[in-house]
C-alpha cells in the first residue's frame, strides 16, 4: 500500500488518487504504443487524441459556448497578467479590482503598459485583503477595455460568490477555483487559470477566450505573444506541455465521473461548511478574519490566539499527517486548501484534530 499524507498545500496541490494511479499505470506504455506519453510527438496521433479530449471535456464540463476558444499555454497565470494587457489594452486603459496578491500583480503588469486603473482596492484603509467588493463598490470607467478580477484569492482566503457586471469584457484569473462550481462562461470575455490547483499539475495554463476578443492580434507584438497565434495553431504552434495537458485530461475525466461542475460544487460547499463550522463553533480559540460573504470555499484561513500556538498547531498537524497548512508567508496564520480533489474524509480528520487541539490548549 502506497503511503499517502493529507495534502493541504495551496498549489501545486493534491490530485485525485485514482488519477495518479491511472497515470502511473500508463507511464511506461501509453495505450499499447510502447512509449510513454512523455515521449510522444505533440504532432502524433496518440497525443492529438489526448489534446482533443482535454479540450472537449473542458467545453462540456464548463458548458463553454461555441464562440469561445480553449487554449493550452505556458508561463502560468503570471504570464497572462502581461498577455491579457498586451493583447487587449491597445493604447487604452482597463479596470482592476484588487483583492489580493495576484490581482495586485496583474494590475502592476497592466501599469507597465500604461493602462492599469484601480476600480477597487480591498486593502484601502489598512485593513488587509479580507473581502471582495460588492457590485456597487466597483468604480468602473465606461471607456475601460476590460474589467479584471481574481475570482478566488489563495493567499487572502476570499472569493467572489457572484459575477461582477461591467459594460466592458470581464477578464478573470480563475486559477484557484476553476471548475469548482457551476459557471456561466458567457458572462466572461477571458478566463485563465494555472492548472496546478484544481485541474492538474503545474506547467500548463488554461485560457478560455471569446472569439471577438481574439481579433487579428496586435501587430506590434511578437507573434508568439498574440492570442490569435495560439488560436490558429490549436495550442500546437510549438511544442506545448504535453504531459501536463494529459494530466489535465485525466483530472477532467475524474471530474466528469464525479458529477461534473455541479458535483464539485456540492462537494466543495459541504467540505467548506464543515471546516468553517468548526472554526466558528470554537470562536474563543479559532478566528477567521474574512468577511462572512467573502469566505473562500477553496482556501480556508484562520488564526489561533497566539503565533506560538499556531506554530505548535502546524507541528502537531504534521505529526498527524495533515500537511501544508501553514499560512502564506505574507500573512501568517493557518491556511487549508481544500480544492476539488480533497476528500471529505480528510476534512473530517482535520476538524477532529482541530477540536482536540483546541480542547487541550484553549
Amino acid at each position: 500500500m502506497t503511503h499517502r499524507v493529507i495534502n493541504f498545500n495551496a498549489g501545486p496541490a493534491t490530485l485525485p488518487l485514482s488519477v495518479l494511479e491511472k497515470t502511473r499505470d500508463e507511464l511506461l506504455d501509453f495505450e499499447g504504443t510502447g512509449m510513454s506519453l512523455l515521449e510522444h510527438s505533440h504532432r502524433g496521433a496518440a497525443y492529438a487524441a489526448v489534446h482533443a479530449e482535454a479540450k472537449s471535456l473542458l467545453k462540456e464540463l464548463l458548458s463553454i459556448p461555441d464562440d469561445y476558444h480553449v487554449l493550452f499555454m505556458q508561463g502560468g497565470a503570471s504570464a497572462q497578467f502581461a498577455l491579457v494587457a498586451m493583447n487587449l489594452l491597445d493604447g487604452g486603459s482597463a479596470d482592476y479590482a484588487v483583492t489580493g496578491t495576484w490581482s495586485k500583480k496583474a494590475l502592476a503588469e497592466a501599469k507597465v503598459l500604461g493602462g492599469g486603473r484601480v476600480a477597487f482596492d480591498a486593502s484601502a484603509g489598512g485593513g488587509g485583503f479580507t473581502r471582495v467588493p460588492k457590485q456597487e463598490e466597483l468604480d468602473l470607467d465606461p471607456k475601460a477595455r476590460y474589467l479584471h478580477i481574481t475570482t478566488n484569492n489563495t493567499v487572502a482566503g476570499t472569493q467572489y460568490h457572484y459575477i461582477p457586471k461591467s459594460d466592458a469584457p470581464l477578464v478573470a484569473d480563475m486559477s484557484s477555483d476553476i471548475l469548482s462550481r457551476s459557471l456561466d462562461v458567457s458572462k466572461f470575455g477571458i478566463i485563465y487559470a494555472g492548472a496546478q490547483k484544481n485541474l492538474g499539475p503545474a506547467g500548463v495554463t488554461i485560457v478560455i477566450i471569446k472569439d471577438s476578443l481574439v481579433g487579428e492580434g496586435n501587430a506590434a507584438l511578437p507573434k508568439i505573444f498574440r492570442y490569435r497565434t495560439i488560436v490558429d495553431g490549436d495550442s500546437l504552434q510549438n511544442t506545448g506541455p504535453t504531459f501536463p495537458i494529459y494530466m489535465v485530461r485525466n483530472v477532467l475525466q475524474w471530474v466528469k465521473a464525479n458529477g461534473g461542475a455541479a458535483g464539485m460544487e456540492q462537494r466543495n460547499k459541504a467540505k467548506a461548511a464543515l471546516l468553517y463550522a468548526t472554526i466558528d463553533g470554537n470562536a474563543d480559540f479559532f478566528r477567521c478574519p474574512i468577511e462572512l460573504e467573502s469566505r473562500s470555499l477553496m482556501n480556508v484561513v484562520f488564526r489561533l490566539p497566539t503565533e506560538d500556538l499556531e506554530k505548535q498547531f502546524i507541528a502537531e498537524a504534521a505529526k498527524n499527517e495533515l500537511m501544508g497548512i501553514k499560512g502564506h508567508r505574507s500573512v501568517g496564520g493557518i491556511r487549508c486548501s481544500i480544492y476539488n480533489a480533497m476528500e471529505p474524509s480528510s476534512i473530517e480528520k482535520l476538524v477532529g484534530f482541530m477540536k482536540d487541539f483546541a480542547a487541550k490548549n484553549g
